[in-house]
């Protein structure tokens, strides 16, 4: 997969310029921000559940070794196999054998982040496997030759114009004439087109919202039924997931699932919640003859006791970027990879190096939006600092940037010199303002003040002003005891 994360910047202007996406982007906005509140308010142990949630995966965290041995030995016990990747490479590789072993031509799959992680559907198709993506959005931008949007509304960026042409472009083997007007036809057309898929392919390869150690189990959660599909028709059913998608027992993941849809649709729950524990046993109905589980770890360990472990609790909601205000402006193949939004911008570093990934912690407001949803209470804002800082010392930052801080740090450590210069920053600005009280134009900001202008100060700096009320409440201006 093409990483584009170190264009981040001409990415943004052309996302910006980009008015379908704009149109696209405001039902990120309008859908997923209000019911995600409505969701929350409805339950009234909703922030004592986010507190249980997160004390479960910091357990879990410091506890991870055990955990994924517990799973490994029940997932044995139940006639399943667990494969460890260190890396993408090693988990591809994984699955190529699994394939391969059933002379499998093609593979279903479920919605996974982690397959998108590790590239796996260029590396299958390379190797002579055709992977079909059953989720409704992931198939969309299957076809289109693109990588999700978002997390869990892969195609939030396409409408449904686009979709038709897609359709029509991709479906050659239907009457060119067939009425596609309405969203219902285009799903009844994607539902047939899949279920072909579901009947004929030999392995089914899914991603895992949980991995349950007491029980060997993993955990999908869809709107769709396609995980379910994905899972028991083929003759191979396989897992790949992350080293931090382990819980304890199926109590503490009924505990998280009542924060996770709720955070990421504002649903109380997802319409399938999927939990499949090996192959299939004598006298079941369905289900597969083969379970296998690739854990993949790809950076993940050198997490732990770091200050980016509490990264490790996210579920992958997508709730930080809903409300992320970069997000909304910009979409996620901004972003260049495979994870977007303040999430992206905290993990993508990590996983491709502040090297290549360092553009991501700098875009941001730090509103703190990201941390007042996440369900899982992660410090999104404090991780992005941590990364600013790695750049910053590592001397990736751009010369410029460098310079005005050092200069804003000169500065800031002589107080009577700084006090003067803020007070003639502020009336220079209120001069600049004139009549309209505001400006479109900031020293070293240009960037910024090309798609907006501010309003000018008025009155004096704030230390001018809080000194002033201090006088005048009789509490003086000493320092604090």
């Amino acid at each position: 997969m093409e990483i584009t994360t170190p264009q981040f910047k001409q990415n943004v202007t052309g996302a910006l310029a980009d008015r379908q996406l704009q149109r696209a982007l405001s039902h990120v906005r309008g859908n997923f921000v209000g019911k995600r509140a409505a969701a929350a308010a409805a339950l009234p142990e909703f922030e004592a559940l986010r507190d249980e949630a997160r004390n479960i995966k910091n357990h879990v965290l410091e506890n991870l070794d055990i955990y994924l041995e517990t799973f490994e030995k029940n997932v044995t016990r139940q006639g399943g196999k667990v494969h460890w990747a260190a890396t993408a490479s090693e988990a591809r590789g994984h699955i190529l054998d699994i394939c391969r072993k059933v002379g499998a031509r093609s593979a279903t799959k479920g919605k996974s982040m982690i397959s998108e992680e590790i590239g796996l559907n260029a590396f299958l198709e390379e190797s002579g496997i055709r992977p079909v993506e059953t989720d409704l959005g992931e198939y969309i931008i299957q076809l289109r030759g693109e990588r999700p949007s978002h997390i869990i509304a892969p195609a939030v960026h396409v409408n449904a114009d686009q979709v038709r042409e897609d359709f029509r472009r991709v479906h050659t083997h239907l009457p060119p004439e067939r009425p596609l007007e309405e969203p219902e036809s285009l799903l009844a057309e994607a539902r047939a087109i899949l279920r072909d898929q579901f009947l004929s392919s030999d392995v089914g390869i899914t991603g895992a919202n949980f991995l349950v150690a007491e029980t060997g189990t993993s955990v999908i959660v869809t709107n769709e039924g396609n995980g379910d599909l994905t899972q028991i028709l083929p003759r191979v059913h396989i897992v790949i997931a992350s080293l931090e998608k382990i819980v304890p027992t199926l109590e503490d993941m009924s505990q998280i699932l009542r924060v996770l849809a709720r955070s990421a649709t504002g649903q109380e729950m997802s319409v399938y919640t999927t939990l499949s524990s090996g192959p299939k046993r004598k006298g079941d109905p369905d289900g597969p003859d083969e379970f296998h589980v690739v854990l993949l770890d790809n950076g993940r360990s050198d997490m732990i006791g770091t200050e980016f472990q509490d990264m490790l609790r996210c579920i992958r909601c997508g709730a930080c970027m809903n409300h992320c205000p970069v997000y909304q402006a910009v979409g996620g193949h901004a972003y260049g990879w495979v994870y977007p939004g303040p999430m992206g911008s905290v993990l993508t570093p990590q996983f491709i190096g502040v090297e290549k990934g360092g553009n991501l912690p700098n875009a941001s407001t730090f509103c703190g939006r990201c941390e007042e949803v996440c369900p899982m209470r992660i410090p999104l804002p404090k991780m992005m600092r941590h990364w600013r800082e790695k750049e910053f010392e590592r001397h990736l930052s751009p010369p410029a940037h460098r310079r005005n801080l050092k200069a804003w740090a000169w500065l800031a450590k002589r107080p009577g010199l700084y006090r003067l210069f803020t007070r003639l920053a502020a009336r220079g600005l209120w001069v600049l303002g004139g009549a309209k009280r505001r400006t479109g134009f900031l020293p070293m900001a240009g960037a910024w003040t090309r798609h907006r202008d501010m309003p000018t100060p008025e009155g004096g700096t704030f230390l001018a002003q809080w000194k002033a009320g201090r006088h005048r409440t009789g509490q003086g201006t000493g320092g604090a005891s």
